[in-house]
Parts: structure tokens; sequence; C-alpha cells
């Protein structure tokens, strides 16, 4: 079986700080630790598409873990963005920077975006995964509500699917529900293959 095989040749590093990352490798069985990346996340979207531009974040931070450890290690990173109307909406820096994204979102189509990189010593993995999510309309005192009593900030597109606008507003998705969530977790299980 995968994971037992990785789990019992690897040490495995997750490279995010992300709650919802860890609860999915958890879930999938796999024992880890995790190392959080120092490398700066700024990077010109204008230069690559967003699929390129989140490969690229999450290859350097998973170069930047690989300066500091030893070499039986496998590290897994990952970065997630929000695409739409072709435009990128990465984590707010504020309450009202939230709003406008959602307002965005509302009665609207999105694409999530996850990179991710898998590294060992001696061979890389970087591949991207897009989900398309479907919102209904999202009125204002709505908006509100979800702003007040939920964690926004640290979340590409301002929300989470798992969470209550997520639960209440997504009229449908095509593609990995995980990739939503941050970290895809069927197509990393399938190129984690390569690494055995």
């Amino acid at each position: 079986m995968l994971i037992k095989k990785i789990n019992s040749k690897y040490s495995i590093i997750l490279g995010s700080n992300s709650p919802r990352r860890r609860e999915i490798l958890k879930k999938l069985g796999f024992n880890f630790n995790v190392k959080v990346s120092s490398y700066d996340e700024n990077i010109n979207f204008k230069k690559y598409s967003a699929a390129k531009a989140v490969k690229i974040i999450a290859e350097k931070k998973s170069f930047d873990i690989q300066q500091k450890i030893s070499k039986n290690i496998l590290i897994i990173t990952a970065d997630t963005t929000v695409l739409v109307n072709d435009k990128i909406l990465n984590k707010p820096q504020n309450k009202k920077e939230a709003k406008e994204m959602i307002i965005k979102l509302s009665n609207n189509t999105h694409k999530v975006i996850t990179g991710v990189c898998i590294r060992s010593f001696n061979k890389k993995v970087c591949f991207s995964s897009t989900t398309k999510v479907n919102f209904f309309e999202i009125n204002n005192s709505e908006i509100d509500y979800y702003l007040n009593n939920f964690a926004f900030e640290d979340k590409a597109g301002s929300y989470a699917i798992q969470d209550w606008i997520g639960i209440f507003k997504v009229r449908k998705i095509e593609g990995c529900f995980f990739n939503v969530v941050g970290m895809p977790a069927s197509k990393l299980c399938d190129k984690l293959n390569l690494f055995l």
C-alpha cells in the first residue's frame, strides 16, 4: 500500500503551517512533521499563469526547507490561489478587502488552483490542480455575518469551503474538493508513487 511504503521509506516534512493541509495528510494516514519555509511568497503573477505561479512558489518553499534538513526526507509543499474573472485573489489584508473578494465570488464561478511540490534528495515533482467553484448569490448581511464570525485572513479568496459560507453558498464544484481545502489529495497520492 502506497501510504505504508512512503511512511517506511521516508521521514515526511509538510512544509506548510495550514491546519487544513495537516488534517488532509493525517486523514490519508501519513506520518509527518511540519517545518514552515521562510521563503517570501510574493511573486509577479502578471509574469506567469496562475497555475505556473503557484507551482513556482511551492517549489521555492521546498527548496528552502531542503537546505536545512538531512537526505532521507520527503518534503511536501503547496500554495493555493483563487482566480475569478482572470484576476488573482490571494489572502486579504483586511476585512474591507475580504468583503470585496466575497462580492466578486457571489453568483459567480471561480477557479481554485493549488501548486504542489514533492521533493526528495534526488527527485522533484511539481504539479498543479484546478477546481471550479460556483457560488449562489451572497448578500451583504450574509457577507458581514461570515466575516464577523469566521476566520478569513489566512485564506486565498477570503473563504474556506468547509466553513459556513462554503456549506451555505456553494452551488456546485467541478474537480477535487480537497484541492479547494488546500491539497489535491488524490493527485498527491498518485504523484507519490513516483518516489517508491
